[in-house]
């Protein structure tokens, strides 16, 4: 609605702020010609990529630093003075390192998620109450038996939210790392839209990535719901 008063104000360049309509026949076409669906699949593929090396580093980065003395007085320092700067800096270091292919593209987005997954995991693998794991040495509980049966599942809550932060990254992160050495990807496809000059284009195709985003975090949230009711219910 606001968009299309904007629009029909006539004070913007119309080759800037397409209507709403042009927008829509924009990306038609983008399917029409079998554009869209390679983008899409070549966005998934490395979006799925990323926030797996990602999540499963943070997560892992996580139990170490939360539950062990070299990661708390080693590990978490550096993490601690790393997490900070923006993983769009890093791009050029990943080019350098490793080239305009699938394996810098990858580690920009792995990055970008390892941060809020394991800040987030950390959080909550560390806040684990004290009576909870005196109670599990009491019981003669390992450390192995400890982690899963009470650390884990009591930080569930915090490890998803970091899980559906990290995928927002992602997607976020996605349009980033395509703009160079590749031919196929969302990313790619606005980029080359903001060189033409293809508003229309570049809105559509924005939407697109938003709608797939959201529906990743609606899958993860529905995948995990059942554990984290649980999750708070115990608590």
């Amino acid at each position: 609605m606001v968009w299309s008063l904007v629009v029909a104000s006539g004070r913007f360049p119309r080759e800037l702020f397409p209507s709403v309509p042009e927008i829509f026949r924009a990306g038609y076409n983008l399917a029409a010609e079998g554009l869209l669906a390679e983008d899409i699949v070549a966005s998934l593929r490395r979006a799925f990529a990323g926030f797996g090396l990602g999540a499963v580093a943070g997560i892992a980065a996580a139990v170490v630093t939360a539950n062990t003395a070299a990661g708390r007085n080693l590990l978490q320092p550096v993490l601690r003075l790393l997490s900070p700067i923006p993983t769009i800096g890093l791009v050029p270091l990943a080019i350098l390192w490793f080239g305009l292919g699938e394996s810098s593209k990858t580690l920009v987005i792995a990055l970008g998620v390892f941060v809020p997954v394991w800040i987030n995991s950390h959080a909550g693998l560390a806040s684990t109450p004290a009576d909870y794991l005196r109670a599990a040495r009491c019981l003669g509980a390992g450390r192995w038996q400890t982690l899963t049966r009470i650390v884990l599942p009591e930080a569930t809550p915090d490890i998803v939210s970091g899980l559906r932060v990290g995928a927002a990254m992602a997607f976020v992160l996605i349009v980033v790392a395509e703009m160079t050495g590749t031919t196929a990807g969302l990313g790619y496809r606005i980029y080359q839209a903001q060189l033409f000059s293809q508003a229309d284009r570049l809105i559509a195709c924005l939407i697109v990535l938003g709608i797939i985003g959201a529906l990743c975090d609606l899958v993860i949230a529905t995948g995990t719901a059942p554990v984290t009711r649980w999750a708070r219910k115990e608590q």
